[in-house]
């Protein structure tokens, strides 16, 4: 077998940055196809939320993982990273380049170094924990993982409820911590050395007030109405799919928990922080490359070409 040594491109960085834009700009240079990693982007019939790329945004450029996923489905990284695994595979057989293009770390992570063979999920033990966060904080959750597995806590953040709660119900699921587990992984695939990451980061204030524009937007363009129609449909409030930033708040706002207003500010506030975590995930990846700006600023542009000319000709 003939070893591929070309690139494949990631593009990164926290909600609302310009990564859809910069992402089918790159594919139109190199001849490339877009993967999504974006771990709300995957599931069908939500849409107003999620910042799909619409057919004009694409301009003509394939993409892949997206809206393909039922909302009721519980999809992991692990799935992710065996569908794009696939994609990629397929993208480079017809002589294109893959580009990665999403906000999701983890499941970029998952791509890179596989994760262990981790128990399945026991439904019970889950909503006993789940129902722990609601009435007593994720927080508490987080220092009984500290007592636990402090050494998969410290990588963790405190209101990461998933993956604390996931950490807990491997302990309380095999006695053994999922920091001991986890260095027992599969291989790398063969082109994980050939992902070069880059990742946007914008001006704070200003990408903060794009947020908050974008949130109302959303509200002021059917995202209620489109939460109604998905809980008639009988997709389930506590699934992944709903459990996305302004989805929840919508849910809590819908069975009378805030009003209108609040939810709308508290989305804003979610993505905000979301954004934060985004940017300290990606500060952990050893070989990002920084462009600070917006992905559609022409001068992050330029920079990016001179970063891959190379391996682009």
């Amino acid at each position: 077998m003939i070893r591929n040594d070309k690139p494949i491109f990631a593009i990164s960085g926290p909600t609302c940055s310009g990564k859809t834009a910069l992402g089918v700009r790159l594919a139109k240079y190199v001849g490339g196809e877009v993967i999504n990693f974006d771990s709300v982007q995957i599931y069908q019939k939500i849409r107003i939320a999620t910042a799909k790329p619409s057919i004009e945004e694409m301009e003509g450029i394939p993409h892949h993982l997206i809206d393909y996923v039922d909302p009721n489905i519980k999809y992991t990284a692990a799935d992710w990273a065996r569908d794009a695994t696939n994609k990629i595979l397929e993208i480079e057989s017809r002589a294109k380049v893959p580009i990665l293009v999403g906000g999701t770390g983890f499941y970029l992570r998952t791509l890179r170094v596989p994760l262990f063979d981790s128990p399945k999920t026991d439904p019970a033990l889950r909503q006993r924990l789940q129902a722990m966060a609601k009435s007593r904080g994720v927080h508490h959750l987080y220092r009984m993982l500290r007592r636990l597995d402090p050494a998969a806590a410290e990588k963790l953040f405190p209101n990461d409820s998933v993956r604390v709660i996931r950490a807990l119900e491997v302990f309380f699921q095999t006695g053994e911590p999922i920091s001991k587990k986890q260095p027992n992984r599969s291989a790398a695939p063969e082109f994980s050395g050939r992902i070069r990451l880059f990742v946007l980061h914008p001006p704070r204030e200003i990408l903060y007030q794009k947020i908050n524009s974008r949130t109302r937007h959303h509200f002021q363009n059917g995202l209620v109405n489109e939460v109604m129609a998905l809980l008639n449909e009988g997709i389930s409030p506590e699934g992944s799919a709903l459990g996305a930033h302004g989805y929840r708040r919508v849910c809590e706002y819908l069975r009378g928990e805030r009003s209108l207003e609040s939810a709308i500010e508290k989305t804003q506030q979610d993505v905000r922080n979301y954004a934060k975590r985004q940017l300290t995930w990606f500060r952990r990846e050893k070989d990002a490359i920084w462009l600070y700006g917006f992905g559609t600023d022409e001068d992050i542009w330029e920079k990016l070409k001179r970063q891959i000319r190379p391996a682009a000709m």
